[in-house]
C-alpha cells in the first residue's frame, strides 16, 4: 500500500487542505505534497503526527475497514513446543543462525539460499 496516497484519501475524506494539516502538525506544506505523491515515506513519528492531525488511530493508515484488526490467534503453550526452534538447543542454533545471517551481504545470502533451495529439490527427487 502506498502511505502517501492512503493519507491523502484520509485528509480529503475530512475536507482537509495541505494547508489545515500544516498548521495542524507543524509540518510544512510541500513536505505533505511529497509524501501524498510518493517522493517521501515519512517515519513513524511523522505518521503519528499526521494520525493526530486528522484524528484518527494510527492503523487507519495501513488497515482500510471500520474496526480495528482482529490479533491473530497465538499459539497454544502445546503448540509452541512444536514449533522447530521454541526451546533448548534448537532455540540456541536458531539465535547463532541468525546471527552469522545477520552479518552477512545480500549477495553471500542469496547465495545461501539458492544452495539450500538446490539440496532441497535434490532430495525430494532422490525420495519421491
Amino acid at each position: 500500500m502506498e502511505i502517501g496516497r492512503r493519507i491523502r484519501e484520509l485528509r480529503e475524506a475530512r475536507n482537509l487542505s495541505q494547508g489545515d494539516i500544516e498548521k495542524r502538525t507543524g509540518l510544512i506544506r510541500c513536505y505533505t505534497s511529497r509524501v501524498e505523491n510518493g517522493y517521501t515515506v515519512p517515519t513513524i513519528g511523522t505518521l503519528e503526527a499526521y494520525a493526530k492531525a486528522l484524528e484518527i488511530p494510527l492503523y487507519r493508515f495501513f488497515y482500510d475497514g471500520k474496526e480495528p484488526p482482529k490479533k491473530p490467534a497465538q499459539p497454544s503453550a502445546e503448540d509452541a513446543q512444536l514449533l522447530w526452534g521454541s526451546s533448548g538447543k534448537e532455540r540456541h542454533e536458531l539465535r547463532k543462525f541468525t546471527k552469522m545471517l545477520s552479518r552477512m551481504d545480500q549477495r553471500d545470502r542469496a547465495m545461501l539460499l539458492r544452495t539450500a533451495h538446490h539440496m532441497v529439490r535434490r532430495k525430494s527427487r532422490a525420495t519421491g
